[in-house]
């Protein structure tokens, strides 16, 4: 049986192109209903070793939640480039750019 991290790692992979997932929908898929923490610190800390789309990984209002300075403005770039629009600053339609996956 896959861990925790190893299915978090595994529905971030499979993100599309031009769609984006919450940090708790990935936990809550990956079997922690309240597991958004856990996957910010999975993304933390192996998205260059597993090459994860990392950008397409947003917060439960549609916000990019990243802090670090210049990091947000990469992140908004990335996901104007795969065509996703935003209604705001930082914020997006999540009723227009979820992904909704079939089971894993």
């Amino acid at each position: 049986m896959e861990s925790f991290t190893e299915r978090v790692i595994h529905i971030i992979q499979r993100i599309p192109s031009g769609k984006v997932m919450t940090y708790g929908q990935i936990g809550q898929l990956a079997g922690s209903p309240r597991g958004a923490r856990q996957v910010v610190r999975i993304l933390h800390s192996s998205s260059k070793k597993h090459d994860l789309p990392w950008h397409r990984v947003i917060n439960a209002k549609g916000e990019i939640g990243i802090k670090a300075e210049g990091a947000a403005e990469h992140q908004k770039a990335m996901l104007e480039s795969e065509g996703i629009t935003f209604t705001g600053r930082n914020t997006i339609d999540l009723e227009a750019y979820r992904y909704h996956p079939e089971i894993f």
